[in-house]
């Protein structure tokens, strides 16, 4: 049973730390692409390696996010909460530091290990200090409204930093927010009982190493390398995902389970899950480049040029779940698909001397209408009827196939940006989330109810996974 907090004021400080902690994860995912031009300047980065600034810290998250929802059931949910934002919190500063290219991409990655020990705590202990019904629920809804809102919040603030102070702050501003939570968490956040278990490192070295491997490639390729380096690169990375499958095939406790992966709906689900962020951080990498480089746009008019998308993302996953829990997932995930295709499409011709209201401000508003109905039927899907045992693992895969999507998307558009332009690249984009379309035409059609009309209490809980960077 879920223990409370006997005082009211100190459970909702003990909120405030969690739901600060989860603003700035989701703050690090999008503050970044607004300061990614002048990052490219002052530190020199290639076209295509300035791609690593958001691959280094979406890879080390992604990859790790599994070990450390293991972690926290081994060594505790809070500690490994601190643990993590001492990492995240050091990075940021050493990042902020930085004085080559080289030093950025190891702190951004080391910031990632630091997410991953961190995200999969939040929800937990929220679940942890409010007891069911009402009081968990309207916490819940804090914690929605922050991982909406953060989205739009860290690209206005990575606009107005950068443009006010200097691209380094985008990073230093993590570093008084991560030791107020770390000095705080401690003392008003409660810790729940710990379920035991084992770590897999191995699984995650297997994952991780694997994921890098396959997205260097795609970076290699966009930086034109030797082809046969890059192809080597490629394999290799199949190769240790592979060793993966086999070594979680023999695990007692494995970090994924890979019943997960092949039931019916929810591998469709999963890879539509991958191939969604891919589009998503590929239009947040090319527009900000297009908005400043293009057609001038000072970091924090770039910032604000964003709010359309990132608006229509947190309203209408506000009404998502309602229409979800009435009609349940797939319909509403087929119209969020097919704005999300059109949007794509309508984006990508996009041309240099195109004025922002004329390419970008409408088909930023049908992005932010599809993105905001996509992300949470998915979630559904992949977690309805999901055993207990499995909860964990489950919902560890969706943030991952999250963050994984979005490294490898930005390195393979990146890739076709060399050959084709941005606007060639966003035309892939297009193309990808016409596929995940395509899956969740022909192979998400459910046997059985997903989001039923009384699921309405399931479908806002799995609201705060949604996706919204």
């Amino acid at each position: 049973m879920p223990f409370t907090l006997r005082a009211p004021a100190r459970a909702s400080i003990a909120l405030a730390v969690i739901v600060t902690c989860q603003l700035m994860l989701v703050l690090d995912a999008t503050v970044v692409n607004i300061a990614l031009a002048p990052i490219q300047r002052s530190l020199h980065f290639s076209s295509a390696g300035l791609s690593w600034v958001v691959d280094a810290y979406s890879l080390t998250f992604g990859g790790l996010l599994l070990l450390g929802g293991r972690a926290g059931d081994v060594f505790g949910r809070r500690r490994m909460l601190v643990v993590g934002l001492v990492v995240f919190t050091t990075a940021s500063l050493l990042g902020g530091m930085a004085t080559t290219a080289t030093w950025l991409l190891v702190t951004r990655a080391v910031q990632g290990v630091g997410a991953a020990l961190a995200s999969p705590s939040t929800l937990s202990l929220i679940s942890a200090t409010f007891e069911e019904g009402p009081a968990r629920n309207r916490a819940l809804g804090i914690f929605t409204a922050v991982s909406a809102g953060g989205g739009s919040l860290g690209l206005v603030l990575g606009g107005a930093l950068t443009s006010w102070v200097s691209w380094r702050w985008v990073l230093f501003i993590n570093v008084p927010i991560g030791i107020a939570i770390v000095v705080l968490a401690p003392r008003v956040v409660s810790e729940p009982p710990r379920n035991g278990g084992r770590l897999d490192v191995a699984g995650a070295v297997l994952v991780t190493s694997g994921l890098a491997g396959v997205t260097y490639a795609f970076i290699r390729l966009a930086e034109q390398a030797s082809a046969g380096a890059t192809v080597a690169c490629f394999i290799a990375g199949v190769l240790l995902l592979a060793a993966f499958v086999a070594v979680e095939r023999h695990r007692s406790q494995p970090l994924l389970p890979m019943h997960l992966l092949t039931d019916r709906l929810r591998g469709p689900a999963y890879l539509d899950m991958l191939l969604v962020p891919a589009v998503m951080y590929g239009v947040f990498f090319f527009v900000s480049q297009y908005l400043e480089d293009d057609l001038h746009f000072s970091a924090i008019r770039a910032g604000i040029a964003f709010l359309p998308l990132t608006g229509l993302i947190f309203a209408s996953s506000r009404i998502t779940p309602r229409l979800v829990g009435r009609i349940g997932a797939r319909p509403i995930l087929l119209v969020g698909l097919v704005a999300l295709t059109l949007a794509s499409l309508w984006i990508s011709r996009a041309t240099p001397t195109s004025g922002y209201f004329a390419s970008l401000f409408g088909p930023l508003l049908l992005f932010g209408i599809g993105a905001g109905a996509t992300f949470l039927p998915l979630s559904v899907t992949i977690l309805s009827g999901v055993a207990r045992a499995d909860a964990g693992a489950a919902s560890g895969m969706l943030q991952t196939m999250q963050q994984t999507g979005a490294a490898l998307g930005v390195a393979a558009l990146s890739s076709v940006a060399v050959a084709h332009g941005r606007s060639g690249a966003l035309l892939a984009g297009s193309v990808v989330v016409a596929v995940a379309l395509l899956v969740a035409l022909i192979a998400l059609r459910p046997g059985r109810p997903v989001a039923a009309p009384d699921a309405e209490e399931r479908v806002e809980a799995a609201l705060p996974l949604v996706l919204v960077e």
